[in-house]
């Protein structure tokens, strides 16, 4: 029998990658939700921030309402701007990581170079690398959680040339805070998110601009844009008055409606993604007149643009001062295609070679889902890659675990983006999950968790039947599929996962206990409180309205 209390926590050791926004967010709720963990944190860069910290490209910040794009439970009423910055992003992490004491856990400028799952002793190793000095050592833990993001595994665009340049080269996701582009002649490649921003950005400023677009896409009005419009302006974005900021600071429910009102807009319309729904059509058909709209002075630009395929098919760019800057003068716009670059300049497949001083390659991340490092499992396989010819490589559970990857849970893995709604309380309840998973394990006398191989194929069951009635299966070049499968989004709003995470469904896993009696976690009959004077051993008497509370939980 057990010689502890049922009470008593074992000690469980925590080692999560990354120090981004999932990072942060899932040390939080692990100290509010479990108690007696160690959790350590390996941060590859020299602080904490993840895609805030590495993108600094000119003009980079969030395309949705900075009052939406931050934690539910602890807002920030003094945001500058609707649309925030991403310094001023960055700033607010770096805020929310000192009030709840989680720097202390963060080992900055480590590099993990292997995760292996150790059957015999059930536990993780994880070798990691400090780049500072080089030395590698092995780490230890009983859960491992990943919370490496997606994209931030940058990469140089395939150009024949292209390290030959012999003027300025920057990447969008490595920018050069040193170099200074303006009266240059500039070529960005790439019409991306980043793309997309860095060109009104520096536009005004470059003595000339050539603009290299491939793919088509839609350039949608910038999300919950009513607001800018309720008050008259026609900026893209626009900075709040002191005097509201003073008055949100005190008047927290003032300020708890202003939030709502634009959480409800993020929120609304998810027919929009659903095949053939009216709220789909009409929005094919507003983005085109917009379109046409923004490009009046050169009309010729609007077939380059113009998609065949629905709006959200590939995430929306909202692009705000985007076409305006491509009508300027100084800037052209070339979709022929890149054959080489040269030491001077660019050349296409008509042959022409057009000289620049700096190249800026806007060209994205590696969206793949392999993690920069192998993680390998029950009896060596690696993560993400077929097994047995018959398990397909993204396979997972709710976006959070694999079978064969005991006590592992990722964040932002396959099938955890939003394709509709918000993507932060989505990740606030996914982390509410591991953490309750975490608790579970420690208290019930759990050696291994994992999802059973029948839940997770009739996860990606769901997950297939799902999109094939939503426009993100339809025939277009995203990020979103692999291997022609959506494999980057959640199947369904993100109000639908903070309900489908809210209760796990504990019969899907697969458990492994430490005592060969699975019910050894009663204990040896007694609780803390029986053997300590100072605990309140009447802890059940409550009132009513606290029974209320409890019920609805």
């Amino acid at each position: 029998m057990a010689s502890r209390r049922i009470d008593t926590l074992r000690p469980i050791k925590v080692i999560i990658i990354g120090a981004g926004i999932s990072g942060i967010l899932s040390t939080i709720k692990l100290q509010q939700l479990v108690k007696g963990l160690d959790v350590v944190i390996y941060e590859k860069n020299a602080d904490l921030g993840g895609t805030w910290y590495e993108n600094r490209y000119p003009g980079v910040a969030c395309d949705i309402p900075a009052h939406t794009y931050q934690l539910s439970w602890d807002s920030n009423s003094a945001w500058s701007q609707f649309y925030a910055s991403g310094p001023e992003i960055l700033a607010y992490w770096h805020r929310v990581a000192e009030k709840y004491d989680v720097r202390k856990h963060m080992n900055f400028s480590h590099c993990v170079a292997e995760a292996r799952w150790d059957e015999v002793a059930a536990r993780w190793a994880v070798t990691v690398t400090n780049i500072m000095d080089g030395q590698s050592a092995t780490d230890h833990c009983d859960i491992l959680i990943t919370a490496t993001g997606v994209l931030n595994q940058w990469e140089w665009p395939s150009i024949p040339g292209l390290m030959d340049f012999g003027g300025k080269l920057l990447h969008s996701a490595n920018w050069d805070t040193e170099i200074d582009v303006q009266g240059k002649n500039v070529a960005v490649i790439g019409a991306g998110s980043s793309g997309i921003q860095i060109v009104p950005s520096i536009q005004p400023g470059v003595r000339r601009l050539d603009h290299y677009v491939r793919g088509r896409t839609w350039i949608a009005t910038p999300f919950a844009a009513q607001e800018i419009q309720k008050r008259g302006l026609d900026e893209s974005n626009f900075s709040y008055l002191p005097q509201d900021i003073e008055a949100w600071g005190r008047d927290p429910e003032s300020y708890l409606r202003y939030r709502k009102r634009l959480e409800d807009t993020v929120q609304s319309n998810y027919d929009v993604v659903l095949r053939g729904s009216i709220s789909q059509t009409k929005a094919k058909e507003y983005f085109r007149m917009l379109m046409a709209q923004r490009l009046t002075k050169k009309p010729e630009l609007l077939d380059h643009f113009l998609p065949t395929f629905s709006p959200l098919c590939k995430r929306l760019t909202p692009g705000p001062g985007y076409f305006e800057a491509l009508t300027e003068d100084n800037v052209d716009v070339v979709t022929i295609p890149i054959e080489r670059i040269t030491k001077t300049g660019i050349v296409t497949t008509d042959g022409r070679h057009r000289d620049v001083d700096a190249i800026v390659c806007a060209t994205g991340f590696n969206t793949h889902f392999t993690n920069r490092f192998p993680v390998y499992g029950e009896s060596g396989a690696q993560l993400f890659s077929e097994r047995d010819g018959i398990i397909p490589r993204l396979s997972n559970y709710m976006s959070l675990a694999v079978h064969g990857f005991p006590n592992l849970f990722q964040f932002l893995g396959p099938n955890s983006g939003v394709g509709h709604g918000n993507l932060l309380i989505m990740l606030e309840t996914m982390a509410e999950y591991v953490a309750k998973a975490v608790e579970k394990l420690q208290a019930q006398d759990i050696r291994t968790i994992q999802p059973s191989m029948a839940a997770m194929n009739h996860f990606m069951q769901h997950c297939d039947d799902h999109f094939q009635r939503t426009v993100f299966s339809e025939d277009c070049s995203s990020w979103y599929k692999t291997d022609g499968r959506v494999a980057a989004l959640w199947p369904g709003s993100s109000l639908h996962a903070v309900k489908a995470f809210k209760h796990p469904r504990w019969e899907d896993w697969e458990y492994t206990y430490i005592d060969n009696n699975n019910m050894s976690w009663l204990g040896d009959g007694s609780t803390e409180a029986d053997w300590d004077r100072s605990i309140d051993k009447s802890y059940y008497l409550t009132s009513l309205e606290s029974v209320k509370n409890d019920l609805r939980r």
